[in-house]
């Protein structure tokens, strides 16, 4: 479910740029068990269409464990100041910005 390269707008930044598929609940929670108690397989993989810079910016602001817990709809992602700051930084930019990850995430895509 990891799609790549589908270009449309990105669903935080509004950019039309090549997208990837982002898991509201991150896929390395999905197996653990508080997480298959409070959500359905269906929850489990709901995501967002995202462009690669507001994908690492989410990844970089906010550990897994929130994401998955705190930070798991659209509107949540967007209450956090850093990510909309961010998303609308963005916004206004062409072409792709490396965006630098924490240690654990770095090259896992």
């Amino acid at each position: 479910m990891d799609t790549m390269g589908t270009t449309t707008a990105c669903e935080l930044c509004d950019r039309e740029v090549a997208l990837t598929f982002h898991h509201l609940i991150p896929r390395t929670l999905h197996s653990k068990k508080w997480f298959k108690k409070n959500f359905s397989h269906e929850e489990l993989n709901l995501g967002l269409m995202l462009c690669r810079d507001c994908h690492d910016a989410i990844h970089r602001f906010i550990p897994e464990k929130d994401l998955g817990k705190t930070y798991n709809t659209k509107e949540k992602l967007l209450a956090v100041p850093k990510v909309s700051d961010f998303c609308k930084w963005i916004s206004t930019r062409g072409g792709r910005h490396k965006t630098d990850l924490p240690k654990g995430r770095r090259g896992r895509r």
